[in-house]
């Protein structure tokens, strides 16, 4: 019987082969689609149901994995069967044979309805293993022998013969730095800036490319330029990564591994017969800029038959660190190709670019002129009165020992032979206008300069719209200095400063999950917690670094990531791996701050960052983070089966509300210390409020926000806490009057002052704090999938297995639209005002999940529907249970 079972399913899997499936969709491994160079032994699957129907349930599922598509369609050499599995799972994780590296696996998932009825196979989707072992790299680490005071980038290149048919290969490389590829004169790929930035002495990414279609039969060549990035950082800022304990002349290693058609593999390795020069790169920086003479080029240099009889031999090098695992996530690209808006001539020899929007990226030119012309291309966020760019707001923590590095600056020196382009390899910088100078007088236009917006390219999987266009422009610039500020790791902005600060980052994960599925970017970066954290538990504030941040600006109110970001991806993923690796590194920071903190009180932290003018006290603020940290290290310790540790984490939780609660809070006003809208909103929101205070509470911050006129008083932490707590707590209309506020202070202020990005301070003619493009103050994005969609995961069925869905039909908004592609499909909240007191209200569920509505107890459902009864009432909410589908209702407020 197993037998018949087992070609019945393979059957149906040859016929589904053949056309598309439609009972699953969205395969993934690792969240990624068909990966290739993957180093985890227990990979990750995930699906979707493709079954529109009204209340689709996955009743059961069957996965199966081979080492090849034939085998897996003829029921042959499976290396994993889990059989008909009864349950609703979406997500498992792979337990069958051993996976050996340098090889393709092929995978098919088989699923169930309610019903028991078999909904077909799915197409066949496959990942791929890279080394797996540190062990298996065969190529040495080498350099060209230079030091790092050196300026130039060097070239590498190695010749060799491929004398049979090729029937795959892949290219294995890491870098101490950054590199480009090339084979035979074709660049390979179009990431940009790898390997992504980490704590090189400790963790080193390496990269894995397809080029099988670069290579050819007999004559092939490699090139590699490799460039500084972080790992060799000659620039001098505040932060001291010219002091790097890393830093070293870039290296790398590389195994270019050739299957040939008759079976054999031969490993082309970095090795001494390995040749290198000095590239036309003549400077490179990550955080300035890039100096470029194009006199200097050897044309055909990675191709086969160039004379490199003057290049001189490798050096070997010691390998930067020992663990060396694969790099596993979207990478950055260049993303959005953006033309010059207007171009402005300020003489022959000066010309100002105008890209219309604030961006994160590098800018192209294309440019003729007499050899040895020396073009400087400046870029800025803003203009001075003279039409010329200003960086007065984003040069402030540069500190050069002299003037051959200016800011943002490229320099570009021509070769003189016809029109020539520029385009920065490994550099990037924020900006939105290009002052483009010469030492010779040049004729340009508007085409002759474009930008490229660069990011990590993470999948889009929200969208936002409603009736409102300020609020539509504050969440499309939200989303803007979001994806300016994703390389790899969330960095504050891409400008001035390009660090992992984690305070940054923890306030905006939730914007940035709603709107792209970034779980693989920061999974990454919460390794590099772990690689930074201290043996007593203390995280610095940026992350990763170079030694700073040990000393200033960390705390519970920044370096909270460490439990905010592992709880927040559980969340929205429904997926525990992220909390088993780094339950011990939360263990130890909140215990850490135990130790200091024996009364329950923390003073240890930055507070209220950039206030518009109330500042809380740090005490209060750092203590809250405080609590949330160990409140949700309780939780992570329960689910992961830590039942004693569960139990002390939430005494510790307990002891910290009541101390804060104790020195802060007046029980007969519901005052929290000032009255300040940060401290009663973060009281309200993180839930240190006494369940029978909150009502009180929620009134005095309404009645807060109404003496400021709706306008914000409140600095980073305040901004997380202020739109929730209202929304939350039954003020949402004066939270959408702040959230649409068009006047100072206000994120709609910005918006009508022309940003297209968001800011590091309320006051836009600031002296300082005021970078153009910055995501700290960016929870609104969030909070308007929250606040007015009312879309929000239930943290008892993470992963939207079950959506929570409390839409707030705001006073001012007529429409609003939210969606999120969660883990199990599409989520919608659409509501419409159609007449006097009534709200035309549709909403999506994904197949396999459900929702739970929760409408005001006045709010009347005047259609139709396939609800099940009400399944509780909780004071002035009604919550109605809904199975998955499409709905659309009448709501009669």
């Amino acid at each position: 019987m197993k037998k018949l079972k087992n070609l019945l399913f393979f059957a149906a899997l040859f016929f589904t082969m053949a056309k598309p499936a439609l009972s699953q969709k969205a395969l993934r491994c690792e969240y990624l689609e068909n990966p290739i160079g993957l180093d985890t032994s227990m990979p990750r699957i995930t699906w979707q149901l493709d079954d529109d129907r009204q209340g689709a349930v996955q009743s059961a599922f069957r996965v199966a994995v081979a080492r090849d598509s034939i085998a897996l369609k003829n029921n042959q050499d499976l290396i994993w069967d889990t059989g008909k599995t009864f349950g609703d799972r979406q997500m498992l994780e792979y337990v069958g044979e051993e996976l050996e590296p340098f090889t393709t696996y092929f995978w098919a998932v088989e699923t169930w309805d309610k019903d028991g009825k078999s909904l077909g196979i799915s197409k066949v989707a496959s990942f791929e293993t890279g080394m797996m072992k540190v062990k298996n790299w065969q190529g040495a680490w080498i350099s060209d022998g230079q030091g790092k005071e050196v300026k130039p980038a060097p070239y590498f290149r190695k010749s060799f013969n491929a004398s049979k048919k090729i029937k795959q290969a892949r290219a294995y490389i890491a870098v101490g730095g950054l590199y480009e590829l090339s084979i035979n004169g074709q660049r390979i790929g179009n990431h940009q800036l790898d390997p992504v930035y980490t704590r090189f002495d400790r963790r080193l990414l390496y990269v894995t490319h397809d080029v099988t279609n670069a290579l050819q039969e007999g004559e092939n060549a490699i090139g590699v330029l490799l460039g500084n990035g972080w790992y060799n950082h000659q620039s001098t800022a505040v932060w001291f990564f010219d002091k790097a304990p890393w830093r070293n002349r870039p290296t790398f290693c590389m195994d270019l591994r050739i299957t040939y058609e008759d079976g054999t593999v031969e490993t082309i390795a970095t090795g001494k017969e390995w040749k290198t020069d000095l590239s036309p790169l003549i400077f490179n920086s990550i955080y300035t800029a890039e100096h470029y003479d194009a006199r200097l080029q050897q044309p055909d240099w990675d191709k086969p038959g160039f004379d490199d009889s003057q290049w001189k031999g490798v050096i070997y090098r010691s390998a930067p660190t020992q663990n060396i695992t694969a790099q596993a996530m979207p990478p950055i690209r260049h993303n959005v190709k953006i033309p010059a808006k207007s171009v402005n001539k300020i003489n022959d020899s000066t010309y100002v670019f105008d890209l219309g929007r604030n961006i994160a990226g590098v800018s192209e030119i294309k440019v003729k002129g007499e050899a040895g012309t020396e073009i400087r291309l400046k870029h800025g966020e803003r203009l001075s009165e003279n039409g010329r760019v200003d960086m007065s707001n984003i040069d402030v923590h540069y500190r050069p020992t002299d003037d051959s590095d200016p800011f943002q600056t490229d320099i570009f020196i021509l070769r003189g032979e016809g029109e020539e382009t520029f385009v920065p390899k490994f550099n990037y910088k924020g900006f939105q206008y290009v002052e483009v100078t010469s030492d010779q007088p040049l004729v340009l236009s508007k085409e002759s300069l474009k930008g490229y917006f660069m990011h990590s390219d993470v999948p889009k999987v929200g969208m936002v719209k409603s009736s409102n266009p300020t609020l539509d422009a504050i969440w499309s610039a939200t989303n803007n200095a979001y994806l300016s500020n994703l390389f790899g790791y969330p960095t504050d902005c891409p400008q001035r400063e390009k660090n992992g600060w984690t305070g940054d980052a923890h306030i905006a994960i939730e914007t940035g999950l709603y709107s792209f599925d970034g779980i693989k970017v920061y999974e990454k970066w919460m390794d590099d917690h772990r690689d930074e954290q201290q043996p007593n538990g203390v995280l610095p504030s940026i992350i990763p670094t170079s030694g700073w941040g040990y000393e200033w600006g960390n705390g519970p109110d920044w370096t909270s990531t460490i439990c905010l970001i592992p709880w927040n991806i559980y969340l929205f993923y429904g997926d525990q791996r992220v909390l088993e690796e780094n339950y011990e590194a939360m263990k130890k920071y909140v215990d850490h701050i135990a130790d200091i903190s024996p009364s329950g009180l923390t003073t240890w932290g930055l507070g209220d960052w950039v206030p518009v003018k109330s500042k809380s006290p740090v005490e209060f603020t750092s203590s809250a983070y405080y609590y949330v940290d160990a409140n949700i290290l309780a939780k992570v310790a329960a689910l992961l089966g830590h039942d004693d540790k569960a139990e002390e984490y939430s005494a510790l939780s307990k002891k910290i509300k009541n101390a804060v609660n104790d020195k802060y809070l007046n029980r007969e006003t519901g005052i929290y210390g000032s009255g300040y809208q940060t401290e009663l909103s973060v009281a309200l929101h993180w839930g240190l409020v006494p369940d029978d205070m909150r009502e009180l509470v929620a009134q005095n911050l309404a009645e807060r926000v109404a003496t400021d006129s709706f306008h914000l008083d409140v600095g980073l932490l305040g901004t997380k806490s202020i739109l929730n707590a209202l929304s939350e707590n039954g003020y949402a209309n004066e939270a959408y009057q702040i959230a649409a506020q068009e006047t100072y202070p206000s994120w709609g202020w910005w918006i009508v002052n022309g940003a297209t990005t968001l800011y590091e301070n309320w006051d836009i003619e600031s002296q300082n704090d005021i970078s153009l493009n910055h995501i700290m103050f960016g929870e609104i994005g969030a909070w308007i999938y929250k606040g007015l969609g009312g879309i929000k995961p239930d943290p008892t069925n993470p992963g939207f297995r079950n959506v929570l869905l409390e839409p707030h039909f705001v006073n001012g908004l007529e429409e609003f639209e939210a969606t999120h592609q969660g883990p199990y499909g599409e989520i919608k909240s659409s509501w419409k005002k159609t007449k006097r007191g009534r709200v035309s209200y549709v909403i999506e569920v994904p197949a396999n999940s459900t929702a739970s509505l929760i409408l005001p107890r006045s709010a009347k459902l005047k259609a139709n529907t396939q609800f099940k009864q009400i399944k509780n009432e909780r004071g002035s909410k009604v919550a109605y249970e809904l199975s998955s589908g499409s709905y659309e209702l009448e709501i009669e407020l």
